[in-house]
């Protein structure tokens, strides 16, 4: 039985096993399941690869995506330029296992671009592993991104951020976990008078559907995306990997 899964903190907000098991139904796959792995610590990772000799491969969330980088024995190209990894293929050669990571958010959030016209700056709420494709796919489409931290040492502090700069950003995207169910009404503290019609705010998060942050957005007249298409483009191309 091939195994897969998702490792991550908390992931009782995930949709993941959800969407491969159903794959897995649509493609009459019955050689394949999808766990879930809640680790406490990324130290964790090299005991767990070891524990479940029949894995092929799993994805990684928040907040494993950079952390996870020293635990593996190779990155891909693009991985190692993001600086984050979201998918991992698990080698079973001669009695020896070997990992490779890669970045599936990268493929996920350049094809849900596909249809938004792309501004010439945007606004990056948060600066974790996702932040880090976002950015990756944005400037490579000539879109300058600044980043927003709670870390004033990692990008523009929230606290300095003003209505006006908002209002020259017509791209925002959250790369934070603000708004996920349970924590429905949680959103980025940012001067939100300064959206107006002529933005995108586009949140990586996607249950609930539409997030405080989204709704937002919306009632300033702004167009918005959550984060399904990402999520729906990143686990095909995961899929697509752990079937090299």
């Amino acid at each position: 039985m091939r195994q897969f899964g998702l490792i991550g903190k908390t992931l009782s907000h995930s949709f993941s096993q959800v969407y491969f098991e159903e794959k897995f139904r649509k493609e009459g796959i019955a050689n394949a399941t999808y766990s879930l792995f809640e680790l406490e610590d990324i130290e964790l990772v090299p005991a767990f690869i070891r524990e479940h000799p029949d894995l092929i491969g799993f994805n990684v969330t928040i907040p494993y995506k950079q952390r996870i980088i020293p635990f593996l024995d190779e990155l891909s190209e693009e991985a190692s330029a993001v600086g984050a990894v979201n998918t991992v293929l698990v080698q079973h050669t001669d009695n020896q296992v070997r990992t490779k990571g890669y970045n599936t958010d990268v493929i996920g959030f350049r094809q849900s671009l596909q249809d938004i016209e792309i501004p010439d700056g945007a606004l990056v709420l948060g600066t974790g592993g996702a932040a880090a494709a976002v950015t990756y796919v944005l400037e490579r489409q000539g879109c300058a991104c600044t980043a927003v931290s709670r870390d004033s040492n990692r990008g523009l502090s929230y606290s300095a951020l003003t209505a006006d700069i908002v209002a020259r950003h017509r791209l925002i995207v959250n790369c934070t976990p603000l708004g996920t169910f349970p924590d429905v009404n949680k959103k980025p503290d940012i001067p939100y008078e300064g959206i107006s019609g002529a933005h995108f705010l586009y949140d990586l998060v996607y249950n609930p559907a539409e997030t405080a942050f989204l709704k937002e957005g919306r009632h300033r007249g702004a167009r918005t995306c959550n984060g399904l298409p990402m999520l729906h483009a990143q686990a095909e191309a995961a899929w697509k990997l752990f079937n090299l």
